[in-house]
């Protein structure tokens, strides 16, 4: 990079990452463990592990509004404030809609978290691996393009992040969901456990399983060594974890990346566009917006990874023309923004169960009992395309009375008695990615940082609407057959996104006229330049994607280093 100025020789890095999320967290400890001097670009502010959770320890009478969101705030905020984890004790890691605004043609409720390890504050912790049914499938079913890797070329990836993450589940011996490097998984209730002996013996090829979750159980040294420790099952996950007892970029991959010496994080730095040298055939670094002063500063490396989370990496790179790249960065076949994809958790299903009267449940456990897919799995056998997966748990509440007046009412209040037991299940279908479900550029209006506003064009289809049908049909059934009384369904015909499973836009592929990446998780266009976050992704799949994408950031890492080893990029 002879050609920069001296005065911006400081701005010069081995490797740049866009993002400190889930995946960025994972590039940032990647190349720092490689040796390579790393910028890692955060456009939210900085929150250190135990230092910036305020809420972590607070006691529900200690919040002004007892865990609510105040009602102003509600409706300055419709999007975000639909959101199950945003309250009063989370809601300062949540982007307000009014603080980045986006245009819909369609509604989609965009969750955001801007700081220092994105939403790996605040996610649901389930941890699922692909098997081959889920990346053969585009090609099988005929949907998408065909994914340019099988479960053989990830399958030692997921390994080598899972034991360094901590995954708490049991060798459950699906061919579908395959098992992986797992602590102690925790004991479902009595009523969980009857229902999965109820359909495993009465139905086949249908499990229920506890589901897999980046919970430490048993910390094993790796995880000491990270500073972290053994899951309190608090459930107060959403407020950061003082104990670090689940995973996120905050307590795991970025101290470790900083342990090393070469990670420089740099908060409040939108990054505008990536830069291309049209003589070197490169990208060359980026352009960044200071969230704060407004001011305009460029970073150079020799390979950078844009991991800013599947909606803002899609605006970053629709933003980055150049000659070489009039409609956006990599973008020759027309595609970027397009087969955006998410999935589906409109569906509810509940019921009440008179059995184990016994028995009460006490606390909560971190996560649920899992349904994984078991339609279409092995065979096409219903009138839509691919499946969904389900979650499932039980509970037994207390029933007070409100009725009376006075001292009556207070009486009734403090009689709490035992009611039945209740039972409920959402369902996670897979949507099928299409290219009239899109992300594109506002042509008139800007963001406070002066780049185009994103505009969603997102919506369900036809394929949906089978599978919800399926989805209660097949769910009624079985709770009858179990014994579950008073049930009902229900759809919440919420939009897009509050599922925060939005993927697509620069997906993977073989061929470089039907896809933006290839099975490196690289530009076919711009071989220094990576995407390895939720818009890499060519098919949703049913399971929770987030350890899909670190397992792909760690596997592209490895290629990048030994590709700029060889000086190939």
């Amino acid at each position: 990079m002879g050609d920069i100025k001296d005065a911006e020789k400081s701005h010069i890095y081995d490797a740049i990452v866009i993002g400190s999320g889930m995946s960025g967290g994972w590039a940032a400890k990647e190349f720092t463990e490689k040796g390579l001097n790393t910028l890692v670009l955060e456009r939210g502010r900085e929150v250190k592990h135990l230092k910036d959770y305020p809420t972590t320890n607070m006691l529900p009478w200690e919040f002004e509004h007892r865990g609510e969101v105040p009602y102003e705030v509600q409706k300055d905020n419709p999007s975000i404030s639909r959101c199950y984890a945003y309250k009063e004790d989370a809601m300062h890691f949540f982007v307000k809609d009014t603080e980045h605004p986006y245009e819909q043609d369609k509604p989609f409720d965009w969750i955001r978290g801007y700081q220092t390890g994105g939403k790996s504050l605040m996610w649901a912790r389930q941890t699922q691996r692909w098997s081959d049914f889920d990346f053969e499938g585009p090609a099988r079913d005929g949907f998408a393009v065909d994914w340019p890797i099988r479960y053989k070329d990830i399958a030692s990836w997921y390994s080598y992040v899972e034991k360094f993450v901590g995954i708490s589940g049991n060798k459950d011996g699906l061919a579908h969901l395959p098992d992986g490097e797992f602590l102690p998984a925790l004991d479902l209730n009595c009523v969980e456990n009857y229902f999965k002996g109820f359909v495993e013996k009465n139905y086949k090829n249908r499990n229920i399983i506890y589901a897999r979750c980046a919970h430490l159980t048993e910390p094993q040294p790796i995880h000491l060594e990270q500073g972290r420790g053994q899951c309190q099952k608090r459930d107060l996950c959403q407020r950061g974890c003082p104990f670090g007892g689940y995973f996120s970029s905050n307590s795991s991959t970025l101290p470790w990346a900083a342990k090393t010496g070469r990670m420089t994080l740099r908060t409040h730095s939108v990054v505008h566009s990536i830069i291309y040298d049209d003589k070197k055939g490169k990208a060359t670094g980026v352009r960044v917006i200071d969230a704060i002063t407004k001011k305009a500063t460029e970073y150079y490396a020799n390979v950078i990874f844009v991991n800013a989370a599947a909606f803002n990496t899609n605006l970053l790179l629709l933003n980055s023309t150049s000659n070489r790249f009039p409609n956006g960065f990599g973008n020759d076949n027309g595609l970027l923004g397009k087969y955006m994809a998410f999935h589906n958790y409109r569906s509810r299903i509940s019921a009440e169960y008179e059995g184990f009267l016994n028995s009460t449940s006490d606390g909560h456990s971190p996560t649920s009992a899992y349904f994984p897919r078991f339609r279409n799995v092995l065979k096409q056998e219903t009138n839509f395309l691919r499946g969904y997966a389900a979650g499932f748990h039980a509970s037994r509440p207390f029933n007070s009375s409100s009725e009376g007046f006075g001292e009556k009412l207070k009486d009734n209040l403090h009689i709490n008695t035992l009611g039945s037991w209740r039972v409920g299940s959402h369902m996670m279908g897979e949507t099928i990615p299409k290219i009239t479900n899109t992300l594109s550029l506002d042509a008139n209006k800007k963001d406070a940082w002066g780049m185009p506003l994103l505009k969603t064009n997102i919506d369900y289809d036809d394929n949906d609407a089978k599978m919800m049908k399926d989805f209660y049909e097949q769910m009624t059934e079985m709770y009858s057959k179990a014994g579950f009384k008073n049930i009902s369904t229900h759809d919440t015909k919420q939009a897009p996104g509050l599922d925060i499973h939005e993927m697509g836009g620069v997906r993977m592929g073989n061929d470089s006229k039907t896809s933006l990446l290839n099975k490196w998780n690289q530009f076919h266009t711009c071989k220094n330049v990576f995407v390895t976050d939720g818009a890499c992704m060519t098919s949703t799949s049913t399971q929770n994607p987030s350890l899909t994408y670190m397992a792909f950031t760690a596997r592209a890492v490895d290629y990048a280093v030994e590709q700029m080893k060889k000086g190939e990029l």
